[in-house]
């Protein structure tokens, strides 16, 4: 018997949250209803194993979510396109072609985006770290070429950290050119994270012959490097922007409450629009305020998935309440890593085998 279809679900984004609610749908479908999901490309990154990937641990294949198979999986419609806007009046999602698409329930899940536009020459000659696809293309394309490497990541954040640490690590092979690799910050590095995590971070970066630069305030990057406020140039042929992670600019412009650009949420993931949920680093957790971190995204899932059932039912929302602390794992270039929760500590191989184990868990699900 054909079921009759007569409601639209659209899942605004690929993000890890997404990706569970659609391999949720393989046993539980939602009845009576259409699913919609919109990204920009048939894959999705996982941001996790990003690191290993540039260290050279995993494959570029190893890190995607296979979008197209899941949808197909559970009857969803992949539209292969970015969104750039939402009227939640009109009930509609805008996306980059002009196209609109309809829903009666809907859910964001589009990550945020490295704000590094703004900085003088970074478009025509940096890179930003994030979305991580053209990110992963172009650093596999300066690993494998020759010539000198003259690596620079500005914003001296857990994510700027691990990355250079990682193409450090992934550098020393290269046997064309001088390499070097440096973390500029302008203030001081890993200044958002525990006492715990920055002593061990500091000590690795320059065992991993990463040097650390604070107090830097780049003005402009160039095809040779970086100029400095203090009219300083420092050489660089790839150049990584991993500061101001920000929320996507039609995020913050949506029609949706949001705190900071990011888009409100209460206890049960919907925003001030009826039937709009967020979740991920869009998101901005009102009820309890958490850090950015993928773990909260998986956490979402299944409460994500029920309440888009029960919203298209009519029945009462659950509630998701985020744990007061998590497990942090940080890559540190080689098969090492650092874990951290509850204040304690601990460093190196087994605790890299881990967050690997972790990691290819969570991608076996798909």
């Amino acid at each position: 018997m054909t079921q009759n279809v007569s409601k639209s679900v659209a899942l605004v984004g690929g993000g890890h949250a997404h990706a569970l609610v659609l391999n949720g749908l393989k046993t539980a479908p939602l009845a009576g209803a259409h699913v919609t999901v919109i990204n920009p490309g048939t894959t999705a990154p996982y941001s996790g194993m990003l690191p290993g990937f540039v260290a050279g641990h995993y494959t570029r294949d190893a890190l995607d979510i296979d979008l197209a198979a899941l949808s197909q999986k559970v009857g969803a419609t992949l539209v292969d396109g970015k969104a750039v806007g939402m009227d939640p009046v009109r009930k509609v999602v805008r996306l980059e072609d002009g196209t609109e698409l309809g829903y009666d329930v809907a859910s964001i899940d589009v990550g945020i985006t490295s704000r590094m536009d703004a900085l003088a020459g970074f478009i025509e000659y940096g890179v930003p770290a994030k979305p991580l696809a053209p990110f992963s293309q172009k650093w596999d394309a300066f690993r494998k070429s020759g010539g000198d490497k003259h690596v620079l990541i500005i914003g001296g954040g857990i994510a700027g950290a691990e990355l250079a640490m990682a193409m450090a690590y992934a550098l020393r092979a290269h046997k064309g050119g001088q390499v070097t690799v440096k973390l500029l910050d302008r203030s001081k590095v890993l200044s958002a994270n525990s006492p715990k995590t920055q002593a061990r971070v500091l000590k690795e970066l320059p065992a991993n012959n990463v040097e650390v630069l604070e107090g830097v305030d780049v003005v402009q990057v160039t095809a040779k490097g970086v100029l400095l406020a203090d009219g300083a140039e420092i050489p660089a042929n790839f150049v990584v922007g991993a500061a101001g992670a920000t929320p996507h600019d039609w995020v913050s412009n949506c029609g949706l409450e949001t705190h900071d650009g990011f888009i409100k949420v209460g206890r049960t993931l919907e925003t001030s629009a009826t039937g709009v949920f967020a979740t991920g680093d869009c998101a901005h957790m009102a009820h309890s305020p958490r850090p950015k971190a993928g773990v909260y995204a998986v956490r979402q899932a299944p409460v994500l998935l029920q309440n888009l059932r029960n919203a298209l039912d009519g029945e009462t929302l659950e509630t998701y309440d985020p744990q007061p602390d998590y497990l942090k794992l940080v890559s540190l270039g080689g098969k090492r890593a650092f874990g951290e929760k509850m204040g304690l500590g601990a460093t190196g191989h087994l605790v890299w085998r881990l967050k690997d184990g972790i990691d290819q868990k969570f991608m076996s699900q798909f």
